[in-house]
């Protein structure tokens, strides 16, 4: 069956007070309305159309070739929005799904249970729905006595019988593609907002003896739209305990998920323990067997198995197998850390590839760097890369030793298995076992301390 769909996005948003299109705006890590494009993508739609006005340039720059678009100029209601994509599909045969880009926690496992219902009941729509405890608001779905949908009865309109059903409309629906726009065009907008409502198509089907079957979701959370800042935080938790909630059920254990962030997209192998304060964000793929946090912060990058982050931030690293990172340490974008690597605390690194078995212990920073295997870079280590112009390339060559604050002017190479002592600043290549010392020797006056202090005490009491 060829099955469509239509996002609905074209709405100014005016209640984010943002200069930032309403669907943009991020929920774990994505904009809303590429939540409902992967579930869209999941459960096997096909052709999709989002229909923007309002910052549609942006809602395209971020779904990209992901989907068509419709314009609509001026925003008529949900109706006419749907009208607007009839160019794009109104020839087409077939079902089109129509949801909106402000629910990101729509599932696809709820838009192929509709989609399911819709094909054996050959209905002309069928809608989500959803039971809420407390439906106050809400408009209510009334049912016939065969279970089809007869009506959506706004809470104004509801009589005391229609106040106490529980099921409300969840925003989702779809519809025999003919069918919907045959009846769209038969809308009117004879309402007090003057506007062209996409659920007054229920009563048209009706009226021309097609049935309207309601699919009822196991999550009322799907139902969630998004409209101002309170809704995008509480959207905000409900994914977040949904993707922590999943990771646990998949052998993850999540020490306190109320204070763990995990970005939908991340991956988790099993028996890695999430330790709290942690965020990972991003493409962020995390192996088995590690020990992340607690209070790191891991974006956009690899961490292999059996490898331990804690109290670190890392931006597009890559972390070698059985590697220790932090506390305290911050890798930055191009870091590449081999197996069994130590980078100790207050260690930054960039753009370097550290290979497997060497040790960055403390307070040391590598830039633009090569280091070998077993390497052992010392306390206070600089690899001096800029200089005010253009970035140059340390090498330091497997088995070296390079002692506590050295300075390695770039660029430089180190040589395999040579010694540079402590306090040099190196300005030239040191070759393969050599051993290299700059710093200036050491001058003793026995006992001048004494008369230095007695100096400075009656400078001090002029």
């Amino acid at each position: 069956m060829n099955i469509m769909g239509i996002v609905l996005a074209a709405g100014l948003g005016k209640r984010m007070k943002s200069k930032l299109h309403k669907v943009l705006h991020p929920v774990c890590g994505k904009p809303m309305v590429e939540h409902v494009i992967d579930a869209l993508d999941e459960a096997g739609v096909g052709r999709k159309v989002v229909v923007v006005g309002h910052g549609a340039d942006a809602v395209r720059s971020a779904l990209g070739g992901r989907a068509e678009y419709a314009m609509q100029e001026q925003q008529l209601g949900t109706g006419h929005a749907v009208r607007v994509a009839e160019p794009l599909l109104g020839a087409e045969d077939g079902v089109t799904v129509v949801v909106y880009g402000d629910t990101p926690l729509l599932t696809a496992r709820s838009i192929a249970g509709m989609l399911a219902l819709h094909r054996e009941s050959g209905a002309a729509g069928t809608l989500l729905t959803a039971a809420f405890a407390d439906p106050t608001g809400l408009g209510r779905i009334v049912r016939g006595a065969d279970g089809t949908i007869e009506r959506i009865v706004e809470e104004k309109d509801c009589s005391a019988a229609e106040r106490e059903i529980k099921e409300i409309n969840a925003g989702a629906y779809c519809f025999d593609n003919r069918k919907l726009f045959e009846a769209l065009a038969k809308v009117k907008n004879d309402n007090t907002q003057g506007e062209y409502y996409l659920t007054d198509v229920i009563g048209l089907f009706r009226e021309a003896g097609d049935s309207v079957q309601g699919y009822l979701t196991s999550d009322a959370d799907e139902a969630f739209g998004v409209n101002d800042r309170v809704a995008l935080a509480e959207a905000e938790r409900l994914m977040r305990s949904r993707i922590n909630r999943s990771h646990l059920l998949n052998g993850v254990t999540i020490v306190d998920p109320a204070s763990t962030y995990i970005d939908a997209g991340v991956t988790i192998g099993v028996d890695t323990v999430i330790h709290p304060g942690t965020t990972l964000r991003g493409a962020t793929q995390i192996g088995s067997d590690c020990a992340i946090g607690p209070n790191s912060d891991i974006h956009a990058s690899t961490v292999s198995d059996g490898a331990a982050v804690k109290h670190s931030v890392l931006d597009k690293a890559v972390v070698g197998p059985r590697t220790t990172v932090g506390p305290f340490a911050n890798l930055r974008p191009g870091t590449r850390l081999g197996s069994d690597v130590k980078i100790g605390d207050f260690v930054e690194i960039k753009s370097s590839t550290i290979d497997d078995g060497s040790k960055v212990s403390h307070l040391a920073y590598v830039g633009d760097a090569r280091v070998g295997k077993d390497v052992n870079i010392g306390c206070g280590v600089i690899t001096v890369n800029y200089d005010g112009f253009s970035k140059f390339e340390t090498v330091i060559e497997d088995e070296a030793f390079v002692g506590s604050n050295v300075n390695l002017i770039a660029p430089i190479r180190i040589g395999k298995g040579a010694f540079v002592v402590a306090g040099s600043t190196i300005t030239q290549d040191v070759g393969e076992d050599d051993m290299a010392i700059a710093r200036d020797r050491q001058t003793t006056k026995k006992g001048y301390a004494k008369t230095l202090r007695a100096r400075l005490k009656a400078k001090k009491n002029r």
